[in-house]
């Protein structure tokens, strides 16, 4: 196990398996199908390619990650990116993509950077999915309505009034069915009731209800023969090499900071053995490829599903894989049954998704934290933009708003006697340096002065910067009365030392309460 934890997993026994495991294998896997689904509908992949990610990432991570609750398959945080994946180089390519992707993932499972991913400011992470949310909500509430959605979130903004004014009859009845069941089942009193996914009592309650209605509305389409139904992928051909390396390194990358973001907030939820990361990441590689091969979405570890994995009592890594064994078997076996699911009820769970993943407590969170800006620059670029773009604004925000703290240097400045007294405080680093610079220059030459250095932060460029001014204000005829910036150093490095092994055992946690909010925020 890696730094996360190095308790070991027990071999489980067979009495604990059916016990415990088997039980909440079922539970997961009435949570996880209508959703994987759903995902697939809102990726503008066949139904099969969600089904297919879903059986996929709970057998093969199940059996090889490095975190045995968590539960792996087709999530929303990335059906935005992949419908665009699609529309620009079509679905066989965009599995070839997946398959890659995996490949890189693996790679990186064995240079063992998995840790790298947790260094993500939470303000980008929450406003990619913020974003993913609005731009789900905003196309899937048109086949909600009976329509079709556009191809852009302004296009499905400006259409939406027509939309509303055109409903579509029994379509339109049961998609605000579904989406009503969804959000009243949040307000039920907890007892047997609510222990019931509200995803399954939303789809086979609007699939029920247009049953009895026989209402002429589109439904999931799905192979007789699952064998069938699966495609495979192939290599993009002449300039659209290009954008297939853009989405290769988009899906390996946002796929993995999702997956291990999940597994560190899934460690937050139990008290078993703990997360080996590295492990993970390879895990999660290793099923993307097989899943891009067979024609599955890409796949990644969801917090939501994980959540209701240990809530329902799961103490192995049994329970993930069989949640996809009974998927397995439904395709199989039962599968005629989705072809009587109406495509409007996927769409209401869709908008319940998207809504949840724009969550008020971590835009209050955020708010509170001064990270706000970051968090609405990266929602803007997602929405207004593409997935990447408002990636890397944030990403850019992030830093920058880190450059403006760093500079945070006050020089304060008052003359007492004909003494000049200067306090300097804050963080006194490269960034600071110019205000520093700026301050310490009005003071006369051949004054004396007295500087109190009592920042929290000073790097080798302030060190420099002062130790500099000093040595010329003292040669051009002044006095400078300064604490050596040698003890300074000294003592700073002193403050840090005792909190170094605290930080670090609390390191592996410290994003968990940005993470764990935000899944518990979205029903994937």
């Amino acid at each position: 196990m890696n730094s996360v934890g190095k308790a070991a997993e027990a071999k489980p026994s067979f009495k604990e398996i059916l016990a415990s495991d088997l039980p909440a294998s079922l539970v997961v896997f009435l949570v996880a199908l209508p959703l994987c689904m759903g995902i697939a509908l809102a990726s503008g992949a066949p139904i099969m390619a969600g089904l297919i990610a879903g059986v996929v990432g709970g057998i093969v991570v199940g059996l090889m990650g490095g975190v045995p609750l968590l539960v792996s398959g087709p999530a929303a945080g990335l059906a935005v990116m992949v419908f665009g994946f699609i529309q620009e180089l079509g679905f066989a390519v965009t599995c070839a993509a997946v398959a890659v992707a995996g490949l890189v993932q693996v790679a990186l499972g064995a240079l063992k950077v998995a840790r790298s991913a947790l260094a993500i400011s939470p303000a980008v992470i929450h406003g990619m999915l913020a974003g993913i949310g609005i731009l789900i909500v905003l196309g899937q509430v048109h086949i909600v309505l009976g329509g079709s959605p556009q191809s852009n979130a302004w296009n499905n903004l400006r259409e939406l009034p027509g939309q509303v004014m055109d409903l579509h009859g029994p379509a339109t009845l049961l998609g605000l069915l579904t989406l009503g069941i969804l959000i009243a089942w949040q307000f039920l009193p907890n007892g047997r009731l609510k222990k019931v996914p509200g995803p399954l009592v939303a789809v086979v309650g609007g699939t029920a209800i247009a049953a009895l209605l026989n209402a002429d509305v589109a439904r999931v389409q799905l192979a007789a023969d699952a064998l069938s139904a699966i495609k495979l992928p192939s290599l993009p051909e002449g300039a659209a090499w290009g954008a297939f390396a853009v989405a290769v390194l988009s899906l390996a990358l946002v796929a993995s900071a999702e997956s291990l973001l999940s597994a560190v907030a899934t460690d937050k939820l139990h008290t078993g053995a703990r997360a080996n990361l590295d492990r993970e990441l390879l895990a999660q590689g290793v099923a993307n490829t097989l899943s891009g091969l067979v024609g599955g979405l890409p796949i990644t570890g969801v917090i939501v599903r994980s959540a209701a994995n240990i809530n329902a009592g799961a103490k192995t890594r049994w329970s993930a894989v069989l949640h996809a064994v009974w998927m397995l078997a439904f395709i199989t076996l039962l599968g005629g049954l989705a072809s009587y699911v109406p495509l409007t009820v996927l769409a209401g769970l869709l908008v319940h998704v998207g809504l949840k993943l724009v969550n008020l407590a971590h835009i209050r969170e955020l708010r509170h934290r001064g990270e706000l800006p970051v968090y609405l620059i990266t929602v803007a670029g997602v929405v207004g933009i593409n997935l990447l773009a408002g990636i890397g604004l944030g990403l850019g925000a992030a830093i920058l708003r880190l450059l403006w703290q760093l500079g945070q240097v006050r020089v304060e400045r008052q003359v007492s006697n004909d003494v000049h007294q200067v306090c300097i405080s804050g963080a006194l680093t490269f960034v600071g340096v110019p205000k520093l610079s700026t301050a310490l220059a009005q003071i006369p030459s051949g004054s004396k002065v007295e500087v109190d250095v009592a920042v929290n932060t000073l790097d080798h460029s302030g060190f420099e910067a002062l130790e500099s001014w000093a040595d010329t204000h003292r040669k051009t005829g002044g006095t400078v009365v300064m604490e050596p910036l040698e003890d300074v150093w000294k003592r700073r490095e002193a403050r840090a030392a005792p909190a170094a092994e605290p930080a670090a055992a609390l390191a592996p946690s410290s994003p968990v309460h940005h993470v764990s909010t935000l899944a518990s925020g979205g029903a994937q």
